[in-house]
């Protein structure tokens, strides 16, 4: 049995230490045909990107004897050395333009040592520098540039007065890439995220953008069959200590850590370093892919800007929705996406009215149980007391209080929830309540629906567990007994009639100046 590491990403080391690789080297060998492209990808953090830049590097090295066994190895390539010039900037943690500067004309130096030349690299004039570096190291040699990550300094900048400035240092120094293009054999690109025409992208818009194509859709991750197959004697050992049959145990893997899919209709993918993390820890169903946590300033735009989930996946988005984002105009749900929170789920066509016109609807989801429990534990922990060490003694107790009738003990649990609520972040909405309230359902993996259309209205939540439906309508500086009426005028429960079960109604007071629930009234829907 081969060896598994989700902390080695040469391709190198990896080969030389006899761990185990999934073969993604006929990706490699379409990328690098014919010569002289030029690539842009974009993944999610601790995707493979880092693994792909080092094979690419291998393989333009020279280094054939690391790929024996490997698709690639029988290939009609010459193997020819040239020479690379490898950007990393996954370590570039800067908060100031002077920093950045200061990081880029260090990487060139210690590139101009590795190559063996002399440049005079300009502290103000970096794309000058970068264009002269190219052109000593590929005086003899078309060169390769692999520029990773190329996006950290921005992402980790968002909310950073001073965002602006560094991307449009970056932008002119990756310019260069783009001016240099006679002495390039091939150029390859990745990051988090992208960026529209009037941002870094624009700069480097001879790139072909491989992020949702269907070639390369599974390039990075590992697909259903090649879990399987790679992980073979993995699974047959870990699965002996679980008490599930082989298909059930599979399924609940899947379930964990599959459903990232990055094109319309490719396959979805298992997320690399969660998988390997499961198998390294013994088979313990963990939340390994948030080990480094959620941005806080992610969490902090979510709430700021009301982002809505269970209306956001719930309606679709156009093609246009992943193109790109202005630093200028965040949208938290295009975030979401290209941070590898949100995925595609489905595509729809619609027919234009009266023309004949298609257009392509997107409807997004949470990839996985992983990243929407780890997600909503962060969110409930930024904008409330519960801590993520507690949750589960209050998912415990909130699905007893529903399963068990106990409305008074329900709606007690989520007044303590909003007692800890920080007061600059209260919002004077209803919305921001009924935000928290879903999520903290979702959480507790019940079956919850938010703001459910019926024909007399919409319902602001319905929550189930054991024998019983909740159906839940919030008010803010009203009263219970409005919340109540409405409920009642628009016979919200006469849809869940035929579900079998007991339903309580329960019509909910939010106060602002409280900041919390002041009052509610239940009532046993009888029909």
């Amino acid at each position: 049995m081969k060896n598994i590491t989700s902390s080695v990403y040469s391709f190198e080391k990896l080969r030389n230490g006899g761990y185990l690789y999934v073969d993604k080297t006929e990706f490699i060998w379409n990328l690098i045909n014919p010569a002289g492209e030029s690539y842009f990808l974009s993944r999610p953090r601790r995707f493979g990107k880092s693994l792909t830049i080092s094979t690419l590097k291998a393989v333009f090295e020279g280094k054939k004897e690391l790929f024996k066994g490997l698709a690639i190895y029988d290939k009609p390539y010459d193997w020819k050395p040239y020479p690379v010039i490898h950007l990393d900037m996954a370590n570039c943690d800067v908060h100031t333009e002077s920093d950045l500067r200061d990081y880029l004309v260090r990487m060139l130096q210690r590139l101009a040592r590795q190559h063996g030349v002399s440049v005079d690299i300009q502290r103000t004039q970096l794309s000058s520098s970068f264009s002269d570096l190219i052109e000593e190291i590929a005086k003899t040699t078309p060169a390769v540039i692999l520029l990773d990550e190329y996006d950290k300094p921005i992402l980790e900048n968002i909310t950073n007065p001073d965002v602006l400035v560094l991307r449009d240092t970056l932008a002119d120094f990756y310019s260069a890439i783009k001016k240099e293009m006679d002495y390039e054999r091939f150029v390859f690109i990745t990051g988090v995220s992208k960026f529209c025409h009037v941002s870094l992208f624009s700069k480097l818009n001879n790139l072909t953008d491989i992020t949702m194509d269907a070639r390369y859709a599974t390039m990075l991750g590992y697909t259903q069959a090649e879990f399987e197959s790679y992980f073979e004697e993995q699974i047959e050992a870990e699965e002996k200590k679980h008490d599930l049959s082989h298909k059930d145990f599979l399924a609940k893997i899947k379930t964990w850590y599959d459903g990232f899919r990055f094109e319309e209709n490719s396959e979805t993918v298992y997320n690399p370093v969660s998988l390997a993390n499961f198998f390294e820890k013994g088979g313990e169903f963990s939340s390994y892919w948030f080990e480094t946590g959620t941005p806080s300033f992610l969490l902090g735009l979510i709430m700021k800007s009301k982002l809505n989930f269970s209306v956001s996946l719930n309606t679709p988005v156009s093609s246009s929705f992943f193109n790109a984002f202005e630093i200028s105009d965040l949208d938290p749900l295009v975030l979401l996406f290209q941070t590898g929170y949100l995925t595609v789920d489905r595509v729809v066509q619609q027919q234009v009215p009266f023309t004949d016109k298609i257009i392509m609807e997107y409807y997004l989801r949470f990839p996985n149980r992983e990243v929407e429990e780890s997600f909503n534990n962060s969110l409930l922990a930024y904008c409330t007391t519960v801590r993520k060490q507690d949750s589960q003694e209050l998912i415990l107790n909130l699905i007893t209080a529903v399963g068990s009738g106990d409305a008074d003990g329900f709606m007690k649990l989520f007044q303590s929830i909003f007692a800890g609520i920080p007061y600059n972040i209260h919002v004077k909405d209803e919305h921001y309540y009924q935000t928290v309230c879903y999520l903290i359902c979702d959480l507790l993996k019940m079956m919850v629906q938010a703001e459910t259309a019926t024909s007399s209205g919409r319902i602001d939540m319905m929550v189930a567990a054991g024998e019983w439906i909740y159906v839940i309508e919030f008010k803010l500086n009203k009263s219970a007994d409005k919340a109540m009426q409405q409920i009642e005028n628009k016979d919200y429960a006469l849809k869940y009639r035929k579900e079998g079960k007991r339903i309580m109604l329960i019509g909910v007071n939010f106060d602002f100046n409280a900041g919390n629930i002041t009052d509610w009234i239940k009532e046993e829907y009888l029909g």
